[in-house]
Protein backbone atom coordinates (compact mmCIF):
# COMPACT_ATOMS: atom_id res chain seq x y z
CA UNK A 1 0.00 0.00 0.00
CA UNK A 2 1.31 3.46 -0.95
CA UNK A 3 1.76 5.60 2.18
CA UNK A 4 2.77 8.66 0.21
CA UNK A 5 1.28 11.99 1.25
CA UNK A 6 -1.14 13.26 -1.38
CA UNK A 7 -2.48 16.46 0.21
CA UNK A 8 -1.21 19.50 2.07
CA UNK A 9 -3.36 21.66 4.32
CA UNK A 10 -2.66 24.70 6.47
CA UNK A 11 -5.05 26.28 8.95
CA UNK A 12 -4.69 30.06 9.09
CA UNK A 13 -6.54 33.10 10.32
CA UNK A 14 -7.81 35.28 7.51
CA UNK A 15 -8.77 38.92 7.94
CA UNK A 16 -11.63 39.51 5.52
CA UNK A 17 -12.80 42.96 4.40
CA UNK A 18 -15.74 43.80 2.21
CA UNK A 19 -16.68 47.20 0.81
CA UNK A 20 -16.69 49.85 3.54
CA UNK A 21 -16.12 47.29 6.28
CA UNK A 22 -13.44 46.69 8.87
CA UNK A 23 -11.46 43.46 8.57
CA UNK A 24 -13.08 40.51 10.35
CA UNK A 25 -10.91 37.59 11.50
CA UNK A 26 -12.14 34.23 10.20
CA UNK A 27 -10.72 30.73 10.41
CA UNK A 28 -9.48 29.62 7.03
CA UNK A 29 -7.73 26.69 5.44
CA UNK A 30 -5.36 26.49 2.51
CA UNK A 31 -5.41 23.14 0.73
CA UNK A 32 -3.57 21.41 -2.07
CA UNK A 33 -3.95 17.95 -3.54
CA UNK A 34 -1.93 15.88 -5.94
CA UNK A 35 -5.09 15.06 -7.92
CA UNK A 36 -5.44 18.74 -8.93
CA UNK A 37 -1.77 19.73 -9.06
CA UNK A 38 -2.22 23.17 -10.60
CA UNK A 39 -4.69 24.50 -8.03
CA UNK A 40 -4.84 25.55 -4.40
CA UNK A 41 -8.00 25.84 -2.31
CA UNK A 42 -8.84 28.67 0.08
CA UNK A 43 -11.79 27.90 2.38
CA UNK A 44 -13.11 30.68 4.59
CA UNK A 45 -15.27 29.91 7.62
CA UNK A 46 -15.50 27.30 10.33
CA UNK A 47 -16.84 23.79 10.65
CA UNK A 48 -19.98 25.20 12.32
CA UNK A 49 -21.01 27.03 9.16
CA UNK A 50 -20.66 26.11 5.53
CA UNK A 51 -17.31 27.52 4.38
CA UNK A 52 -16.90 29.60 1.25
CA UNK A 53 -14.29 27.97 -0.97
CA UNK A 54 -12.25 29.37 -3.85
CA UNK A 55 -9.92 27.42 -6.13
CA UNK A 56 -7.18 29.19 -8.06
CA UNK A 57 -3.75 28.59 -9.54
CA UNK A 58 -0.91 27.63 -7.21
CA UNK A 59 1.42 29.71 -9.40
CA UNK A 60 -0.81 32.74 -8.85
CA UNK A 61 -0.52 32.42 -5.06
CA UNK A 62 3.21 31.76 -5.26
CA UNK A 63 3.87 34.69 -7.59
CA UNK A 64 1.86 36.98 -5.33
CA UNK A 65 4.40 36.60 -2.54
CA UNK A 66 6.77 38.84 -4.49
CA UNK A 67 4.62 40.97 -6.78
CA UNK A 68 1.00 41.71 -7.61
CA UNK A 69 -0.40 38.92 -9.81
CA UNK A 70 -3.69 37.95 -11.36
CA UNK A 71 -6.54 39.47 -13.28
CA UNK A 72 -10.23 38.96 -13.03
CA UNK A 73 -11.74 36.97 -10.17
CA UNK A 74 -8.57 36.39 -8.15
CA UNK A 75 -5.65 38.74 -7.60
CA UNK A 76 -2.80 38.33 -5.12
CA UNK A 77 -0.87 41.31 -3.75
CA UNK A 78 2.14 41.16 -1.41
CA UNK A 79 2.25 43.11 1.87
CA UNK A 80 2.38 46.85 1.91
CA UNK A 81 2.28 49.84 4.26
CA UNK A 82 1.35 48.99 7.81
CA UNK A 83 0.99 45.26 7.08
CA UNK A 84 4.22 44.26 5.30
CA UNK A 85 3.98 40.66 6.55
CA UNK A 86 0.61 40.11 4.94
CA UNK A 87 -0.56 38.80 1.61
CA UNK A 88 -3.80 40.09 0.13
CA UNK A 89 -6.00 37.79 -1.90
CA UNK A 90 -8.68 39.82 -3.69
CA UNK A 91 -11.70 37.70 -4.59
CA UNK A 92 -14.35 39.06 -6.95
CA UNK A 93 -17.60 37.72 -8.35
CA UNK A 94 -20.98 39.06 -9.39
CA UNK A 95 -21.93 39.59 -5.72
CA UNK A 96 -18.97 41.86 -5.02
CA UNK A 97 -15.37 41.85 -3.87
CA UNK A 98 -13.70 40.64 -0.69
CA UNK A 99 -10.14 41.27 0.40
CA UNK A 100 -8.62 38.39 2.35
CA UNK A 101 -5.41 39.09 4.24
CA UNK A 102 -3.23 36.14 5.21
CA UNK A 103 0.12 35.96 6.98
CA UNK A 104 2.70 35.80 4.18
CA UNK A 105 4.99 33.60 6.26
CA UNK A 106 2.26 30.95 6.69
CA UNK A 107 1.38 31.06 2.98
CA UNK A 108 5.07 30.69 2.04
CA UNK A 109 5.45 27.67 4.36
CA UNK A 110 2.31 26.09 2.87
CA UNK A 111 3.59 26.65 -0.66
CA UNK A 112 6.99 25.12 0.16
CA UNK A 113 5.17 21.97 1.26
CA UNK A 114 3.13 21.89 -1.96
CA UNK A 115 6.25 22.27 -4.10
CA UNK A 116 7.90 19.45 -2.15
CA UNK A 117 4.90 17.25 -2.93
CA UNK A 118 4.68 18.31 -6.60
CA UNK A 119 7.67 20.32 -7.85
CA UNK A 120 6.99 23.18 -10.26
CA UNK A 121 6.97 21.96 -13.83
CA UNK A 122 5.96 18.39 -12.93
CA UNK A 123 2.24 19.01 -12.43
CA UNK A 124 1.22 17.33 -15.70
CA UNK A 125 2.84 14.07 -14.58
CA UNK A 126 0.25 13.85 -11.79
CA UNK A 127 -2.81 14.38 -13.99
CA UNK A 128 -4.91 11.35 -14.85
CA UNK A 129 -6.21 12.52 -18.22
CA UNK A 130 -7.39 9.05 -19.25
CA UNK A 131 -9.31 8.66 -16.00
CA UNK A 132 -10.90 12.10 -16.37
CA UNK A 133 -12.00 11.35 -19.94
CA UNK A 134 -13.40 7.96 -18.88
CA UNK A 135 -15.35 9.59 -16.02
CA UNK A 136 -16.70 12.25 -18.37
CA UNK A 137 -17.83 9.65 -20.90
CA UNK A 138 -19.42 7.56 -18.16
CA UNK A 139 -21.30 10.59 -16.78
CA UNK A 140 -22.80 11.22 -20.25
CA UNK A 141 -24.33 7.70 -20.45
Amino acid sequence: MDQRVSTVTCEVTAHVSVAKGSPVPLPAELGYGITDPYAVRLSLGSSTCRPVTWFFARDLLSGGLGRATGRGDVRVIPGYGRRPGSLRVVLSNSAGTAVVELAAREVAAFLRRTFTLVPAGTESVHLDIDGAIAALIESRR
